[in-house]
């Protein structure tokens, strides 16, 4: 039996029915139904609710109701900002749309995103947003299979049985490197990993073209981290701080901003100018990106529409009989900082 932080359990509907001297369907009525009691037994109950703080077991009414106006989003890393802006941009389709949005954070781990995934179908929930980790989606599979409709965001949809929102992670790698080749940077160090993270591979794909389509004399190396976090970034900033000058990068695309922001560190306490020696630019327009020590380049994805068009989608899907399953591909934005502007140092 659940109790109260003091050892006492908490106030029943069965509790307020007696404390308001009525029967629990009245109080079942009063909750659900007021216009069905007269004025002076819902000020009763009313009063009784307030004595006993009693409080309603949401997910109680929603099992017995089969349905209600609520969808869950579990989500695969709440401090990155860019998960935080899909996030808000689901929050204000369903406020519009008069539903409540229920968020979980998987903390990048397969196992309570499942957990999570199941938790949302068993409480009812009218659909769930997902934002997967890079991992097989056989739990989408079986909580689809039960009749709770998940879209997917920051993931394509699969075909004919789900829908997605993502963006063209390929451009914007073409995007960020085709910056450092117009800022003059000719040895290009492409820094993030594993590669078998398929936003890190897609946006080396992009990478490559902007390189092979540039006609200039331009040198690409590679360095695949195993996080794509400060340390890590950290640590590719002093393997090439002990390099030769000579033989460092003079343009760095990094696959992440926290991966960035790493390397940007590193080479600034070892005394390296970013933007007029190595120019870094980043992925994701995490927050914090503006206003690091050195604000730092970046492409930006639009998170907030993305969270927006997901949100709809479920919602038609929920809804319409006639619902088509797709995948929106949405465009990233180049976002020029201190950190490859070298005017600007």
């Amino acid at each position: 039996m659940t109790t109260t932080s003091s050892g006492r359990r908490p106030p029943s509907m069965s509790d307020v029915a007696r404390h308001a001297g009525v029967a629990l369907g009245t109080v079942s009525n009063v909750l659900n139904a007021p216009e069905k009691v007269s004025e002076r037994t819902r000020r009763r109950v009313h009063q009784a609710v307030e004595d006993l703080g009693f409080v309603r077991n949401q997910v109680a009414r929603t099992l017995a109701a089969g349905s209600a106006d609520l969808f869950g989003f579990v989500i695969v890393d709440i401090g990155n900002s860019f998960f935080v802006d899909i996030a808000r941009g689901a929050e204000q389709s369903a406020v519009e749309n008069q539903y409540k949005l229920l968020l979980a954070n998987s903390d990048v781990d397969l196992v309570r995103q499942n957990l999570y995934l199941d938790l949302f179908n068993e409480s009812r929930v009218n659909g769930i947003l997902l934002a997967p980790l890079d991992a097989p989606l056989d739990a989408v599979a079986r909580v689809r299979d039960r009749g709770c409709p998940v879209v997917l965001v920051n993931w394509p949809g699969e075909p004919g049985e789900s829908c997605g929102v993502t963006v063209d992670e390929e451009y914007g790698g073409y995007l960020a490197t085709q910056h450092l080749l117009q800022q003059g940077r000719r040895r290009i160090l492409f820094a993030g990993g594993p590669l078998s993270l398929t936003a890190v591979r897609e946006r080396y794909e992009g990478t490559k073209r902007a390189i092979a389509e540039s006609n200039v004399d331009a040198h690409l190396e590679l360095i695949e981290t195993t996080r794509l976090t400060v340390p890590a970034g950290l640590d590719v900033g002093r393997e090439l701080v002990s390099r030769p000058v000579g033989e460092r990068p003079d343009g760095i695309f990094a696959a992440a901003d926290a991966l960035a922001a790493g390397c940007a560190q590193a080479l600034i306490y070892a005394g390296v100018s970013v933007a007029k020696e190595v120019a870094i630019i980043g992925y994701d327009d995490n927050h914090f990106t503006a206003d690091h020590v050195v604000p730092i380049s970046t492409v930006g994805q639009p998170g907030h529409e993305m969270g927006k068009i997901a949100l709809e989608m479920l919602i038609d899907e929920v809804k319409n009989p006639d619902h088509l399953h797709r995948t929106v591909v949405l465009q990233p934005n180049l976002l020029a900082r201190a950190s490859t502007m070298s005017e600007f140092r």
